[in-house]
């Protein structure tokens, strides 16, 4: 390899750590060919980037499915308190309606009752 070749390789490694170890599916016609060389490198980093990327997105929608699956099971629940809680109003408000009629006949027969007899 030339001295030129061992530059530019060494160069290559120092700007990009992560090179693959493996061999691109395109072989070199001339392998002591620095731009041969580059070009191997940089379709092998290309490929890993590619990967890399696919793997992201792989899980980037496998989060995001889980998040979905969680917030359609929030939204369920959401809806089932909320109508707990039209039912447990309703409930009060009867409740309450009884409270004054029950209060309103207390008042009709023993408290008009003692107002009669004190008007006797």
């Amino acid at each position: 390899m030339s001295n030129r070749a061992v530059q530019l390789r060494e160069a290559l490694e120092d700007l990009i750590p992560y090179a693959p170890a493996r061999k691109s599916a395109i072989t070199p016609t001339n392998t002591g060919d620095p731009v041969e060389h580059a070009g191997q490198t940089i379709l092998g980093l290309l490929n890993q980037a590619a990967e890399a990327a696919s793997a992201n997105t792989k899980h980037a929608l496998d989060v995001a499915q889980r998040i979905s699956r969680e917030l359609r099971a929030a939204e369920e629940r959401i809806a089932d308190l909320e109508a707990d809680l039209r039912r447990y109003k309703e409930r009060a408000e009867s409740a309450e309606e009884w409270l004054k009629h029950i209060a309103s006949e207390i008042e009709q027969k023993f408290l008009g009752t003692i107002g009669r007899v004190r008007a006797a």
